[in-house]
C-alpha cells in the first residue's frame, strides 16, 4: 500500500468516524447562527465568529452574553475559561503528536473540537502503527469545520426570517449531542473527573447572575481534569521506573 493511498484512507476514515457527530451538530450550528443575529450581532460578525473562533459552546455563550448586555471583559473571560478544556485535550493528544511539525500542529490545534477529539483520541489508541493517523485527524476536523460554517450561515438567514430561535424546539439536540460525546469519554479518568466536578459546580452555582456559574463550572472542571491527568502521569512515570515498560496514556 502506498503512502499516498494510506493518507487518503486515513482522511476518509476520519470523515466517516465523525459523520454521526456532524449530524448532531447540524441543528447546533443553525441555532447559533439564528441566535447570533437575534442577539445583535451582524451577519458578517456571526459568520466571522464561526470562521475564526470555531468553538461552538463558547460562541453560544458569547452570543447569549452579548444579547443580555454583559460587559465585554466578562464575555472574553468567560469564553476563555470555557475553552481551557482544550488544554486538557492537548495533554491527552501530545504523546501521539509530538513528532509532527508545526505546519501540522498549528492547523490541527485550531480545528480541534470536542467532537473531533473524541474520535481522534480513539483512533490514536488503536494498536496499529500507522504513520498517517494525523490525516485521520485532518479528515475529522475539516468535516466538522465545513459543516459548522454552512450551518451557521443557514441559521443566519433563517434567523432573519424566523426570529426567536429558542422557540424552534431544537434545543434538545445540543443536550443529546453533548451527552453522546461525554459518555464514551468517561472511560478516561481525567475526563470523568472533569465532567463530575464541572457538573457538581454548575449545580452549586446555578443561581449566580450573568452565567457566572457556567464560568466557575468550566474553570473547576478544567482544573480538576488537569490535576487528574498530572496525577496519572506521575503514577505512570513511577511504574515505568519500577518495571522499565512504556505505559501509554489512559
Amino acid at each position: 500500500m502506498s503512502a499516498a493511498y494510506s493518507r487518503r484512507q486515513e482522511f476518509w476514515r476520519g470523515v466517516r468516524a465523525t459523520f454521526p457527530l456532524v449530524i448532531g451538530a447540524i441543528p447546533f450550528g443553525i441555532i447559533f447562527g439564528a441566535l447570533a443575529v437575534n442577539s445583535g450581532l451582524s451577519a458578517a460578525a456571526a459568520g466571522a465568529m464561526s470562521a475564526l473562533v470555531f468553538a461552538g459552546s463558547s460562541q453560544f455563550i458569547a452570543a447569549g452574553l452579548v444579547g443580555s448586555g454583559t460587559n465585554i471583559l466578562l464575555i472574553v473571560l468567560t469564553t476563555f475559561v470555557v475553552n481551557l478544556r482544550h488544554a486538557l485535550y492537548s495533554v491527552t493528544l501530545a504523546p501521539y503528536m509530538k513528532h509532527l511539525p508545526q505546519r501540522w500542529l498549528a492547523p490541527l490545534a485550531f480545528w480541534l473540537t470536542d467532537e473531533s477529539f473524541l474520535v481522534v483520541v480513539e483512533r490514536y489508541r488503536q494498536p496499529d502503527a500507522s504513520p498517517s493517523r494525523h490525516w485521520f485527524f485532518l479528515g475529522s476536523a475539516l468535516f466538522m469545520y465545513t459543516n459548522w460554517q454552512l450551518c451557521t450561515w443557514i441559521g443566519i438567514f433563517a434567523g432573519r426570517m424566523l426570529p426567536n430561535p429558542g422557540d424552534w424546539g431544537l434545543d434538545f439536540a445540543l443536550i443529546v449531542t453533548f451527552i453522546g460525546m461525554i459518555v464514551p469519554g468517561l472511560r478516561n479518568r481525567p475526563v470523568a473527573v472533569s465532567a463530575l466536578v464541572a457538573g457538581a459546580t454548575a449545580l452549586a452555582l446555578a443561581g449566580l447572575p450573568n452565567r457566572l456559574g457556567l464560568l466557575g463550572a468550566a474553570l473547576a472542571g478544567v482544573l480538576a481534569g488537569t490535576l487528574a491527568e498530572r496525577w496519572m502521569a506521575m503514577n505512570r512515570s513511577k511504574l515505568v521506573m519500577s518495571t522499565g515498560e512504556r505505559v501509554l496514556p489512559d
